[in-house]
Parts: structure tokens; sequence; C-alpha cells
């Protein structure tokens, strides 16, 4: 049973229990989500996205005490958490001041003179179904185009992330959204199925695990049901030889080493074209060894745990297993002495198909480094994946930069600097990442009916 309670991955205490909500209680949100829609959808879109910019000033007017929620619900230093608040307001104010003209009319020229316009109109309530790592910015990056548009939203959080989840419904609240509009439900994974099943739920956004993402897509497939997958990455980042190796290595910790290396855009393959490769190392090793890890609330220190204390054991069963088969941990490699969910910044070298580190996401504070002779052969190994989210290239000479960016097959490829997410830039991948976009207009374009309107003879 989904059991949703809080635990400090600080010292793997217990924090608190919530209770997971019964099948009425899931029924009564679907419903009520069902219900609102009929009344937010016709809200004048300047209305629904006033709402959407007061919850924006709420996120700022609670940004301590949100920040706060988070570092104690899954590890994230204050600096972070703040930062990740600070992106959710970003986001909800996006879409309040562009929203309205995303989602205009748009006129068609076509043959035959007719007047001819395509109209964003809302499918319904939607259900998202949202992971722990950033618990609001993946909330605010599904809701926030939707409420706009005029959609209600069903919210289904990660079970580690129960307190936020009740704080961005709180927020909702407060900031005069009606009660149908965003509900939060604790549900277990069997009602998020039979919620999918649901004719009254129009459509479904998962981010979270290649393994959710199937089990959702199936579910949604079955019953003809919009939906989009934000799913896990294994990002290359290629050095080539002309490549500023003071910045590539800055922005390689930075890519790989924030938020305890667990996102899925980190950069998690490091593919060094030789004659940088053994300069490369050496300064990223160093780097990795001068980070600190400890209390998140500690400004002092690079990162926090771990979400969890399973969350510690998987990544240290993957990197055992590669030094186990050969592979070298030259930084790192093990957990520190101390309670709690750590796991030390690693490096390893050496990795080979036979080991889990080269096909499977690691998602905690731990880089692979490959050395290739040419950029050929990093194009080709950094293809090798099943996933294909994000990217990295660093060289001087840009064109041929982007020229290996092109090749890359992902969704996002960022030159000279580490990946990042920002409320304006389209977001998503391709292969085993996830399927649609989020963010920039393409947020409103996944849940929407585009209507066709056509007036013949240009009549009136």
């Amino acid at each position: 049973m989904t059991e949703y309670k809080i635990v400090d991955p600080t010292t793997n205490a217990l924090v608190r229990r919530y209770p997971t909500s019964d099948d009425a209680t899931v029924d009564r949100a679907i419903a009520a989500a069902a219900e609102e829609f009929a009344q937010w959808r016709r809200r004048p879109i300047k209305e629904r996205a006033d709402a959407v910019l007061a919850v924006s000033r709420e996120f700022e007017h609670r940004r301590a005490d949100l920040a706060a929620i988070i570092t104690r619900e899954m590890g994230k230093t204050t600096r972070e958490a703040l930062a990740e608040v600070d992106l959710s307001a970003a986001i909800f104010a996006y879409y309040a001041e562009h929203g309205p003209d995303f989602a205009a009319d748009q006129r068609l020229d076509i043959r035959g003179g007719d007047d001819v316009v395509v109209r964003c109109e809302p499918l319904g309530a939607l259900l998202g179904v949202m992971p722990w790592n950033y618990p609001y910015y993946q909330v605010a990056r599904f809701a926030a185009p939707n409420l706009v548009l005029g959609n209600t939203v069903i919210l289904k959080h990660a079970p580690s992330c129960p307190e936020s989840a009740q704080a961005i419904e709180d927020i909702m609240r407060a900031a005069g959204l009606p009660a149908g509009a965003y509900v939060n439900v604790y549900a277990s994974n069997e009602q998020v199925a039979r919620a999918i099943a649901d004719p009254r739920v129009h459509g479904v956004s998962l981010t979270g695990s290649e393994r959710a993402g199937r089990a959702v897509g199936e579910v949604a497939g079955r019953h003809l049901k919009k939906y989009v997958l934000e799913l896990g990455g294994s990002d290359p980042f290629i050095v080539l030889p002309d490549a500023d190796l003071q910045a590539a290595v800055s922005a390689a910790v930075e890519g790989r080493m924030g938020n305890a290396g667990q996102a899925c855009t980190a950069s998690k393959r490091f593919i060094v074209v030789d004659p940088l490769y053994d300069r490369f190392l050496d300064a990223f090793t160093a780097a990795v060894r001068g980070l600190t890890i400890g209390d998140p609330t500690d400004d002092s220190v690079s990162f926090g745990p771990l979400s969890s204390e399973e969350a510690a054991r998987t990544v240290i069963a993957q990197v055992r297993d590669a030094v186990e088969q050969g592979a070298t941990a030259v930084a790192g490699g093990s957990r520190p002495a101390r309670g709690g969910a750590f796991v030390e910044p690693t490096v390893l070298t050496g990795v080979t198909p036979a080991m889990r580190a080269y096909r499977e996401e690691i998602f905690g504070p731990v880089a692979v480094v490959h050395r290739v002779p040419d950029t050929a052969t990093a194009i080709r190994l950094a293809n090798d994946t099943p996933y294909g989210l994000g990217s990295v290239v660093f060289g001087r000479d840009i064109a041929a930069a982007k020229a290996v960016g092109d090749a890359l097959d992902v969704g996002m490829v960022s030159i000279n600097g580490p990946s990042g997410t920002q409320e304006d830039l389209p977001f998503g991948g391709v292969k085993l990442s996830g399927v649609g976009r989020e963010l920039g207009s393409y947020g409103m374009n996944e849940f929407v009916n585009r209507k066709v309107i056509r007036v013949r003879g240009r009549a009136g």
C-alpha cells in the first residue's frame, strides 16, 4: 500500500505520517475537478491569468517556509530549495503574463479564401503525477499553463512529499482559485490507474521513472487519453579538444552535482576527446573531491543527503557493480561514516557496457568519465543509450560544437554551459526520456483542443 510520510533523509528519522486517501476521497476529488471545469473554463482568460499571478505572489510571500519544507522532505539544501521556490513563482508569473497570448485565436489563410480560426480550448480535468526531486517546480510547469488555459488539475504527488503537496493546495486556495480548480490527493498507484480510466479525467501528465511512465502510458493509451511523460535521462557532456578547460570543469561539477545529482537533466556521462582527457579528469576529480556534504541547512556544504535511504543504497549498488567489474572510483565511491542518506561525490572511469553504470541512469552524485579518440566516437558513445533528454557540448569552435549537438539523439542541447531550465525554455526529450514538451509556449500546446472554426465564403 502507498504510504505518505516524511522521513528526514539527513537523519533517516520519521517526522510524520499522512493518511492515504480512500477511494471515496479520490472520487470526490475527481468529481470536484470535473464539476468546476464547467465554470472555470468559462471565466475570461484574463481572470484565470490573474488567479495564477496571485499563486506566484503566494510562492514569493511564503518563500522561506516553502524552502524549509522540501529541505525536510528530501534533503535539498536551503540554497537550492529557495532557488526552486523562486523558479516556481517565475513559472506561474510567466504563464499569467504570456498565457493569454499563447491561447489566442490563430487565423489561417487557406485555399479558397474562407474565414478560418483555430481556437485553443481546454480539455477538462487533468491528472498530474509528480516526483519528489523538485516538489514545487515539477508541479508548477504542469499546473500553471493548464490553469490559465482553463483545465482543472487533480494532483497526486510523491509519497515522500505530502507536506509540500498540501502547501501547494493551500497556496491555490489563498490565491483565490476555487476548490475544484486544483485538488490534492494522497492517492495510491491503483487509485491513479482508476483515475486515468475515469471518463471525467481527460488527460494525465507524469514526471518520474521509465517504469512509472510505461504504467501510466499503458493505462492512458488503453482509454485513449492524452498524456505527457517526462522521464529519466543519462545526459552526455561532450568535451571537444578545443574546449575551455576551466569553464568545462566548472560546468561539469555544477551540471552533475546540483541537487545531489538527483535531476533527470543532470549531466551523467562525461565524454572527453583526446588530448584533453587527462587534464580534464585531473581537474574535475580535484573539484569533486573538494565538495562537502552535510546538513542541508548549512550554507557552507555543497549538497546534503539523497532523498531517502533507499535512493542512497541504489546508487552505491550501481557504483559497486562497476568497481567489482573493473571500473575505478578515482573520487568517492562510498558512503560517509555518518547517519542519513548520504553518498560521497564520486567519479568513475573505465566503465564498460557490461556494467550497470553504463546503461542505467544514476540518480545521485556519481559522474562517469569516458576517454574517446575523436569526435565521431564521442557522438556514437553519447547516442549509445536508451535515453534522450538533454546534453552538453563544450568547444571554442561554435559551428563545430553545434554540429555535434545536431548529431545527438536528444531533446535539448546546451553549448558551452550546463543544462538548465527556465520558464520560457521548452523542456522534453525523446526515446525513453518521454513524450511531449513543457514550459515556454509549448506548455500550453499539450492538453488543448485546437478547434477549427470555418466560415464559408467569409459570410458576415
